[in-house]
């Protein structure tokens, strides 16, 4: 069974930082763009990040650049996403998911263009 498993969310402080990571089981990252998402209660998902098979493009929305930075290590077969400086409206669950056909340096903040995804990770942030 294809999966992805995110893990590295728990309660942080303002201002804290965390680092998630993205793990597939039964397939390698290669050759496929990521894209990291969100979702807080009552609210739509949202794309945080994204990043292309190179990892020569990434892509963030305005709300989390400077904060956020995404990273992929192929060896590893593993994606990761550093957030820094958190704040009270970073809080909720965060799921990674996998495009399997991106075109060429490229990767998208729709979740609609993503075809797997992981079960997730809540990321609190709290005093």
């Amino acid at each position: 069974q294809l999966r992805l498993v995110e893990s590295g969310g728990g309660l942080v402080q303002p201002g804290g930082s965390l680092r998630l990571s993205c793990a597939p089981s039964g397939f390698t990252l290669v050759r496929t763009a990521i894209g990291w998402f969100r979702q807080a209660p009552g609210k739509e998902r949202e794309g945080v990040s994204c990043i292309s098979v190179s990892g020569d493009t990434t892509n963030y929305p305005d709300s989390v650049k400077g904060r956020f930075t995404i990273s992929r290590d192929n060896a590893k077969n593993t994606v990761y996403l550093q957030m820094n400086s958190l704040k009270p409206e970073d809080t909720a669950v965060y799921y990674c998911a996998v495009d399997w056909r991106p075109p060429s340096g490229f990767c998208t903040l729709s979740k609609g263009g993503y075809d797997v995804w992981g079960q997730g990770t809540q990321v609190t942030v709290s005093s």
